[in-house]
């Protein structure tokens, strides 16, 4: 009997060299009128939880976030100030990020958190796995299934599971749990096992030597892909990944080459139609931390990208590949960075595989300072959760959500304008170009005594921002204040701080 589950988951021109800066940042940026276009990099306004968000998923408009936490509170309060408290779970209205009466207590001890959340796909329960021996006072063994409907605790789905479960994936004949454990009521389970949505545990058995991190299941293509930090699967060599018979839990796909051996876990899979993704997590400097896209119908890969900083999880929505990470080092990656400060929101073309231009960010933030841990898509909107306590520079603790707009992320800052003259009547202004989170391209705004003289436009990124010039014409031995702005479009920076010249009388030799 075949398994079913539904799938949802952007006059007058600068001098030569500002032009040859902006034609060699052509191939890193890639072509915009082929690009997809990103969602807005500007933060909406969202609650916040006073720890570690590990988990997100949603059903009928409510999201559901697990995590490692005690309180959350509202947009913009500081930790400590009107704190409502939430025991490791919350509810969220999805569209508006409002905080959901909806609320249990997975507790057991000083590590006990919610790890996994994952949705049936009716929607009608959410599946919590993680480290936990109570909900609600109520007695269970690190998984726990929830209704929907009236945020009540389900009294069928209570396996016993021996250790931490870190990964879930339901479809509408078997729900998949992945971890730490060996053992699912006294019965072996080597780190994977399959249950009824009522909790039967079914015959689907793998023999997985090392703890199992992500799963994806894809029973309409025939296979669970698997991802984690083993070695081993059913006594064959199978580093990080396999794809697994969904039935039985037989080895059915390999991944030969995909992951360095030994150094490398995956943490993450995602899907998208006939692709898969995963982010990978290396263990030491200088190994695999990226993302790659494949096929599912013939295992085929179709891109790799190579930046350094651990993947913790990555969503695909309309052409892009959004992920969380902490990139230093995207060097050989088309439109990436040289190693150097940490990026820990990235996206890739879904098509190549290449950077687009799209750079919030958050802070290492606490625990193991990796900064964003999860990701979800939801409806338009993307949910992501971590241990940051800021995003773009400004306090946010462990959640943040972005969308389409209409807003988008302010240039960051206004250029520092400088004039000299040593020609007659002409006066000429440098600066270093500023850089936008998800724009290319900006326009810089020049005034003369308060009259806009020119617009030039340049590409920037924040490790590459050319230097820029204007020479503007005006009456030998004339005096004039100047200013600049830059805009994206749709926001405009301050004015920067005038500089007054007079124009030379005659040319200077």
């Amino acid at each position: 009997m075949p398994l079913r589950k539904s799938t949802t988951r952007v006059g007058i021109t600068a001098c030569a060299a500002a032009l040859l800066a902006a034609a060699s940042l052509t191939t890193a940026f890639g072509s915009e009128t082929r690009d997809a276009k990103t969602l807005s990099a500007a933060p909406l306004t969202t609650w916040q939880t006073n720890g570690i968000v590990w988990s997100i998923a949603s059903a009928h408009g409510v999201v559901y976030v697990g995590g490692s936490f005690d309180s959350v509170r509202p947009p913009g309060a500081r930790p400590g100030e009107r704190e409502v408290a939430r025991k490791n779970f919350a509810a969220f209205d999805a569209v508006t990020g409002k905080l959901l009466p909806c609320s249990h207590s997975f507790t057991r001890g000083p590590d006990d958190s919610v790890r996994a959340l994952d949705v049936s796909p009716d929607g009608k329960v959410l599946y919590v796995g993680g480290s936990f021996g109570q909900v609600d006072g109520k007695g269970v063994a690190n998984a726990a299934a929830i209704d929907t409907g009236g945020c009540s605790l389900r009294k069928d789905f209570r396996p016993v599971v021996e250790a931490t479960v870190r990964a879930i994936d339901a479809t509408d004949e078997a729900v998949y749990l992945g971890g730490d454990f060996q053992a699912v009521g006294g019965r072996s389970r080597r780190h994977l096992a399959s249950f009824s949505p009522r909790g039967a545990l079914l015959p689907f058995r793998a023999d997985i030597d090392r703890p199992v991190l992500a799963v994806l299941a894809v029973p309409d293509r025939g296979k669970v892909i698997v991802g984690g930090d083993f070695q081993q699967v059913n006594g064959s060599a199978e580093s990080a990944l396999v794809g697994l018979d969904p039935w039985t839990g037989a080895t059915v796909a390999s991944y030969p080459d995909w992951i360095p051996r030994d150094v490398v876990g995956v943490k993450t899979l995602a899907r998208d139609g006939d692709t898969f993704y995963l982010g990978a997590e290396g263990q030491g400097t200088g190994v695999f931390d990226g993302r790659i896209a494949g096929r599912l119908s013939d295992g085929k890969m179709l891109w790799k990208d190579s930046c350094q900083g651990a993947t913790q999880a990555v969503v695909p929505y309309q052409g892009v590949l959004y992920s969380a990470s902490h990139a230093h080092n995207c060097d050989s990656t088309p439109g990436g960075f040289l190693d150097g400060r940490r990026q820990h929101f990235l996206a890739n073309s879904a098509r190549d595989g290449h950077l687009l231009h799209w750079f919030p960010d958050t802070d290492d933030g606490i625990g193991e300072s990796n900064g964003p841990r999860t990701l979800a898509m939801v409806g338009k909107i993307l949910w992501a959760g971590g241990e940051f306590t800021t995003v773009n520079g400004k306090p946010q603790q462990s959640l943040t959500r972005f969308a389409a707009g209409p807003e988008n992320a302010a240039p960051e800052g206004t250029p520092r304008l400088a004039a000299a003259t040593t020609r007659a009547g002409k006066v000429a202004l440098t600066w270093r170009a500023t850089w936008d989170r998800d724009n290319a391209e900006l326009t810089y705004r020049i005034y003369r005594d308060g009259t806009l003289v020119a617009s030039p436009k340049q590409r920037s990124t924040w490790w590459n921002r050319p230097d820029m010039t204007y020479t503007d014409s005006v009456t030998p031995g004339s005096r004039h204040r100047y200013t600049i702005a830059v805009t994206d479009g749709r926001n405009t920076s301050p004015a920067s701080k005038p500089v007054d010249v007079t124009a030379a009388a005659k040319t200077r030799r």
